[in-house]
């Protein structure tokens, strides 16, 4: 037999460690098979060894024809031979071996002894003789067998045979499926014929299956499979070594397990997601059904008390679910309704002493003692349910709930390990479920503050035509602090305000309200835009100078416009905020090319502005960066979507706002969104009057009755009194107190509004008159009769102004003597002047 002929079993990776000879030889002495072990060990390669008598193979120190005899009488016995002989390397080195020679069960093939020798070795520790052999053969955890062509045994070692539960007797002459009917026998089988046909050898090859000798229990089991020929190549039969690695495996397992619940458990910060992350890691490598049932206290936002009692579990909801079978037919409570237990049952008593509840087996042929419902014990009879295990959820010292893992199939029942692994796998989702919690906790309040102090709807005003769209940013990111408002100004004009702060969360929330507050206080005084980023920004550098450390950055962008119905103009400053995109009555759009400004916050930065003219059914849109960036941050890809979304001008705004939100890509953005669109109006001219007033106090009673007549061709004589009473006021002080040309404007938009125009800086105040005084009140008329009153600057002077509301009636009937009260305002005009009323 040639050196490449496969018996020499070069694939023995256990004997060649200890330098092992394994050699089969028939009833004459003659080696019929030689390992690669004992090639190593002897010197002699397979070519030389197999058909030579092993008295010349083993030859003894001094050996002569003594040495055939005992090597005769070694192998005619018929319980085998072990002993220790001193032998020749084929160099002529002395080895010190020990032999084992074992009988064979008869074959037509003749072999008959399988001789075993291994070398002598000296343990360092306390220099006694050990046998490796011994230990291999004997409390060595390896089984080793020896199979005919056929595949059935001719020989197996005491590991074999303790390991498999069947004995010797048993199993020789028969095969693997006869003896071994749990475990894998067709696949094993089926590789000990391919290393027959092939004659390469299968090392390490891995099964599962659960053996006699321990039926409940799967086992995993590494064998390694040899071919044995003889000098003419006829095959003898197979090798084979057997290795129980069912703890290796299953600490692999384990750790695969536990490396994939890492990986699909706690992927957002969601808790019904969470809850429903741990079921499906589960299943099916653990449980065959898994339930996941919350504390309904946990989903409220509280806390649990600690210890439970039985009343506290009666409020647990179902959070997830998951089963072998499609569909989780063995769930009789569906995700989100309310799961009720009796007191016995294992969860309860699992939740109320805080420990984790292991049963093995149960017996189900009159349902599960424990479940009071007959529906969900006849369902579990159906299924086979035999195995369970119970682990409360709990972190941080506080409840959550408790998992439920159940076996359905024909596997064996839970193992101490397997409640380990639940635990490990209960423990990354309790922690995962409560920073879920505590995160939803704080993202609500974030969310309530943000929602508080966003405009709920837009104030009714006739510049523009306006729709928004806020979207707050995905869970992670947390609450943004964008915001936007709509503030009505005076003389009919309108504020268009878009911001976003730096950051999430609560101080991000908290820090918009403030500019929010802030904006609509600044927008009252009719500051121009760039006045009013330079007092935010100044806001803001207090706010930071007075903030703690850990509040982080302060800072924000801003957008702020004021549009003119009159005029059809708009005035637009911005800090550090994206340009806003103009799409014209022809469905052009373009962004406007506007001085960016620095963001607020960074102080001493100058911020400018500039007016527009801004034609009828034109469209402005402010937004937040988040609109533009989304997922991809991409901002060249942000406005063209913009653009395309914006290009049909005549398309009802709602309409608008969805199309822009709806094509943001990848879903719900990382930052939140606000979108302002406003398409402005333009006032006609019918709506609007206006006059130069002569600096002499007889014009005032012309003034007062050019507007009755007015109101008269408008058809709103019933606010004739108020509009007479004011315009006296108005234009007596101005002529007074103030230096020309002076103005007369009156525009009908959604309220009627008067304007006195000077060219004097100085604003009047209320005065408190004391009832001797015979003026210092006529403030104090303008404000009870006007909606609202304020002053506004411009290049030229300033603007007093006075609002009535366009309903039936003002509200207040005139006096019986009208006629005779405004003669005398005229009169006390061309004395005292306004400023005294």
């Amino acid at each position: 037999m040639s050196a490449s002929q496969s018996s020499r079993l070069s694939g023995d990776g256990v004997f060649d460690l200890t330098r092992t000879a394994v050699v089969m030889a028939d009833r004459a002495g003659v080696a019929q098979g030689w390992t690669a072990g004992a090639e190593r060990l002897l010197g002699y390669p397979v070519s030389e060894a197999v058909g030579r008598p092993l008295a010349d193979l083993f030859a003894g120190v001094g050996a002569g024809s003594e040495q055939d005899r005992r090597w005769e009488s070694r192998l005619a016995s018929a319980d085998g031979w072990s002993g220790l002989e001193a032998v020749r390397h084929k160099d002529g080195h002395r080895l010190d071996l020990e032999f084992r020679v074992l009988p064979v069960l008869d074959a037509p093939s003749g072999f008959s002894r399988l001789v075993l020798a291994a070398e002598m070795a000296r343990t360092p520790w306390s220099g006694a003789s050990r046998s490796f052999l011994e230990g291999i053969l004997g409390m060595s955890p390896i089984g080793v067998a020896m199979v005919n062509a056929e595949l059935q045994f001719v020989w197996l070692n005491d590991a074999l045979e303790q390991m498999g539960g069947t004995s010797r007797e048993q199993r020789l002459g028969k095969r693997l499926a006869e003896v071994q009917p749990g475990l894998a026998v067709e696949a094993i089988e089926a590789e000990m014929r391919r290393v027959l046909r092939t004659g390469t050898p299968s090392v390490g090859y891995e099964y599962l299956g659960r053996p006699q000798s321990d039926p409940e229990r799967e086992h995993a089991y590494s064998t390694s499979f040899f071919r044995l020929e003889d000098e003419a190549g006829q095959v003898l039969g197979i090798c084979y070594m057997v290795l129980d690695v069912t703890e290796g495996y299953r600490a692999r397992q384990r750790m695969a397990l536990l490396n994939k619940a890492g990986e699909r458990i706690g992927s957002s910060l969601d808790v019904w997601q969470t809850a429903q992350e741990l079921a499906d890691a589960a299943v099916p490598d653990l449980a065959d059904f898994v339930t996941v049932d919350l504390l309904d206290a946990l989903l409220s936002g509280e806390e649990a008390a600690d210890p439970l009692d039985a009343a506290d579990l009666l409020t647990m909801r179902r959070a997830g679910a998951q089963s072998v079978h499609e569909g989780c037919p063995e769930a009789v409570v569906a995700i989100g309704e309310p799961a009720a237990y009796p007191p016995s049952a294992p969860v309860v008593a699992s939740l109320t002493k805080g420990d984790s509840t292991l049963l093995r087996t149960l017996d189900t042929a009159d349902g599960d003692p424990s479940d009071e419902d007959p529906v969900r014990a006849a369902r579990l009879r159906a299924l086979g349910f035999h195995s369970l295990m119970v682990v409360p959820l709990r972190a941080r010292g506080v409840f959550l709930g408790a998992a439920t893992f159940a076996r359905w199939q024909a596997t064996g029942p839970f193992q101490p390990d397997d409640l380990v692994l639940a635990e490990e796998f209960v423990a990354r989702a309790a922690i995962s479920i409560d920073n879920a919690r505590r995160y939803t906790r704080e993202h609500t309040a974030a969310l309530t503050l943000q929602h508080s102090l966003l405009p709920r709807a837009l104030p009714e005003q006739c510049a523009v035509e306006a729709a928004y769209r806020y979207l707050p940013a995905d869970s992670l990111s947390g609450v943004g602090g964008d915001w936007f408002d709509v503030i009505p100004l005076s003389g009919a004009r309108v504020a268009l305000v878009v911001g976003d702060v730096v950051g999430h969360g609560m101080h991000a929330a908290a820090t918009m309200g403030r500019l929010r507050a802030a904006v609509q206080a600044l927008a009252d005084l009719d500051l121009s835009p760039e006045e009013v980023l330079a007092h935010l920004d100044d806001m803001l550098n207090r706010v930071a100078h007075d903030a703690n450390a850990d509040d982080g950055v302060i800072g924000a962008t801003c957008l702020y416009a004021v549009y003119d119905p009159v005029s059809c103009r708009c005035t637009l400053a911005r800090a550090g905020h994206p340009a806003p995109l103009l799409v014209g009555p022809d469905g052009a759009g373009k962004l406007l090319d506007l001085p960016t400004g620095p963001p607020l916050g960074l102080g001493g930065m100058p911020f400018e502005s500039v007016e527009l003219p801004l034609r009828e059914g034109s469209l402005l849109a402010l937004y937040t960066n988040g609109l533009l960036l989304g997922k991809a941050l991409d901002l060249d890809g942000g406005i063209t979507r913009l653009r395309q979304a914006l290009a049909d001008p005549k398309a009802p705004l709602e309409d608008l706002c969805e199309t822009v939100i709806g094509g943001l890509p990848g879903g719900r953005p990382v930052d939140d969104v606000a979108l302002l669109l406003a398409r402005t109006r333009a006032l006609p001219r019918t709506r609007l009057a206006t006059w130069e007033i002569p600096a002499d106090p007889s014009a005032v009673g012309e003034a007062r009755r050019t507007a009755a007549r007015l109101l008269r061709e408008w058809g709103r004589e019933e606010l004739g009194f108020s509009t007479e009473l004011i315009v006296s006021e108005l234009v007596t002080n101005a002529i007074r107190h103030a230096s020309g040309p002076i103005g007369l404007r009156m525009i009908r938009a959604g309220e009627l509004i008067c304007e006195v125009s000077d060219a004097s800086s100085t604003s009047p105040h209320l005065r408190h008159a004391r009832t001797t005084d015979e003026g210092g009140r006529g403030l104090f008329l303008i404000a009870r009769y006007a909606q609202r009153w304020g002053t506004r600057y411009t290049a030229q002077g300033k603007i007093i102004w006075a609002e009535l509301p366009l309903g039936p009636t003002t509200g207040t009937a005139p006096p019986a003597d009208l006629g005779t009260l405004l003669e005398d305002l005229d009169d006390q005009a061309d004395f005292t002047g306004a400023e005294g009323r």
